[in-house]
C-alpha cells in the first residue's frame, strides 16, 4: 500500500506511520531507535526514497533542455513539484516558487539580490533574539558591506517575543523585518501575522524563516502577506539539498539574478546577457532533480496525514513529556511561550547538554545537544546550550517514556 495512503488512518495511528520509515527497522545499541531530533532533520518515508530511486532507475535526464522523452519526463516530474509547493503554501502563482538548496540559500538569495540592490547606508533591519544563524549572518555580511543597521527585538523569560518592544523598533528607517516563524532552539511560535502587518504599516518588507513551521503548521502565503518565506525540504520529511524561497512576484521581477549560469538566461552574447522569466531567473545551473521530486512526494505524504492532525499529535507528546519532567527538580525547560511547537529544550544542573546527549544515545534515544545554531538565543538565557528533544510524525508516547527513563539514568550518573 502506498505510504501516503497508509498514513490517513483515523484515529492518528503512529504505528502505521512509523512503519513507513525504514530507518526504524534497526536498533541502536540493542534498543529500539527513539529519534527525537526531527527539528534538525526529519527521517524519510519509503515513498520519498522510492520516488527518488525511481527517477534514477527509469527517467533520469537533465531537465528543461532536452527534446527527447527522458528529459521531457524528468522535466514534467520536476515541475510538478512547483505546483505542489504552490498549493501547499497557497501562493498565487508558481512563478513565486523558487527552488534553492535550502532555507539558508533562500535567505542568502534575498540578502544578496534584494538587499544589495535595495538597501543603503543607514537603512535598518529588525531581527529577533531567537533567530537561527542563517537568518543573522547574511544580514551581518550585508551590514559590513552596505552600512545598514541591525536591530534586535527581545524575547521575555518564557521565550515569547516582546511585541511592544518590537513595535518600538519600527520606524520609517526600517526596510526589512527578518524573523523566524517557529524557533528551532526553543520552539516559540512568533505572531507572524501581526509582525507582517506592523512592518507593512511603516513600509518595510518581511522575510520569514519557516523551516520549523512548514512541517507542523498550515501555511497560506496570500493570507499571511509576507514578502518572502523560506523552508527546507529535509525538515519536512524530504531530501536534503532542496528548499523553497517564496517571494511576491512583483519583488522577484524587480530583483537582479543572484547567480549566473545555465537555465537562468534568455540569451547570451559576449556583449550582453538577458535573463529568463520567473522562476528560472533565480535557478542557475542543473538543480537537485531527484531532490525536487522527493520533495513533492514528502509534501503529498504530510498533506495526506494532515497538518492540523500532525500539530495536535506533537503537542500531545510535548504535554506528556513536560508533565513527566515535573518529577525532576534539577531540569529547567528553556522556552515556555504560550504558543510553541513540539520542541523540548532543557538544561540539567551539574550536567552539560553534551553529556545528556551522549548518555541518551546509549539508551537508543537521539536528541540534539548544543546551541542549535542559535547562540544569541542561548546568550539571552545565559546558558551555553540545551539538550533538545523535538517530536515528529513518527513519535509516540513510548518514545516520551524512553526519553524520561534516559534522563533518570543521566541523573543517577551525575547525581
Amino acid at each position: 500500500m502506498d505510504g501516503a495512503l497508509q498514513a490517513t488512518a483515523v484515529p492518528y495511528d503512529t504505528a502505521r506511520i512509523r512503519a513507513d520509515f525504514p530507518i526504524f527497522r534497526q536498533k541502536m545499541y540493542g534498543k529500539p531507535l527513539v529519534f527525537l531530533d526531527t527539528a534538525a532533520s526529519a527521517q524519510k518515508p519509503q515513498v520519498v526514497i522510492d520516488a527518488m530511486t525511481r527517477l534514477y532507475e527509469t527517467s533520469y535526464a537533465n531537465i528543461h533542455r532536452g527534446v527527447y522523452k527522458l528529459s521531457q519526463d524528468a522535466t514534467e516530474q520536476y515541475e510538478a513539484t512547483r505546483e505542489t509547493v504552490r498549493a501547499f503554501i497557497n501562493a498565487a502563482s508558481t512563478k513565486e516558487i523558487i527552488f534553492t538548496r535550502g532555507a539558508t540559500e533562500g535567505i542568502n538569495l534575498v540578502a544578496q539580490s534584494w538587499g544589495r540592490s535595495t538597501l543603503k547606508e543607514g537603512d535598518e533591519i529588525i531581527l529577533s533574539t531567537i533567530e537561527h544563524h542563517s537568518n543573522i549572518v547574511p544580514w551581518q555580511m550585508l551590514r559590513d558591506e552596505k552600512g545598514i543597521v541591525i536591530k534586535v527585538a527581545p524575547v521575555d523569560d518564557l521565550g515569547a517575543l516582546d511585541f511592544n518592544a518590537f513595535k518600538a523598533l519600527l520606524s520609517e528607517k526600517t526596510k526589512l523585518v527578518a524573523c523566524v516563524h517557529v524557533s528551532n532552539a526553543i520552539g516559540t511560535e512568533l505572531p507572524v501575522s501581526d509582525i507582517v502587518k506592523a512592518a507593512h504599516n511603516v513600509g518595510a518588507k518581511v522575510l520569514i524563516d519557516g523551516c520549523q513551521a512548514a512541517p507542523h503548521l498550515t501555511l497560506d502565503m496570500q493570507a499571511l502577506d509576507a514578502d518572502f518565506y523560506v523552508f527546507s525540504g529535509h525538515k519536512i520529511y524530504g531530501p536534503t539539498g532542496v528548499g523553497v524561497l517564496y517571494g511576491k512576484r512583483a519583488l522577484l521581477e524587480a530583483m537582479p539574478p543572484w547567480q549566473g549560469g545555465g537555465d537562468m538566461i534568455a540569451s547570451v552574447s559576449f556583449e550582453k546577457t538577458t535573463w529568463n522569466d520567473l522562476p528560472y531567473k533565480f535557478e542557475a545551473g542543473t538543480p537537485n532533480i531527484a531532490g525536487g521530486i522527493g520533495l513533492k512526494t514528502a509534501l503529498d505524504y504530510v498533506s495526506a496525514i494532515g497538518l492540523d492532525r500532525i500539530k495536535a499529535h506533537e503537542m500531545e507528546l510535548l504535554e506528556n513529556a513536560e508533565e513527566q519532567l515535573k518529577a525532576f527538580n534539577d531540569i529547567r525547560l528553556i522556552g515556555q511561550a504560550p504558543k510553541k511547537a513540539g520542541i523540548l529544550s532543557m538544561v540539567m544542573e551539574s550536567c552539560h547538554p553534551h553529556d545528556i546527549g551522549t548518555i541518551l544515545d546509549r539508551e537508543g534515544v537521539a536528541v540534539r545537544a548544543g546551541h542549535h545554531c542559535a547562540q544569541p538565543a542561548m546568550d539571552r538565557f545565559q546558558i551555553p546550550g540545551t539538550a533538545r528533544a523535538s517530536f515528529g510524525i513518527y513519535n509516540d508516547h513510548a518514545d516520551v517514556d524512553a526519553l524520561i527513563r534516559g534522563l533518570h539514568k543521566v541523573k543517577s550518573i551525575f547525581g
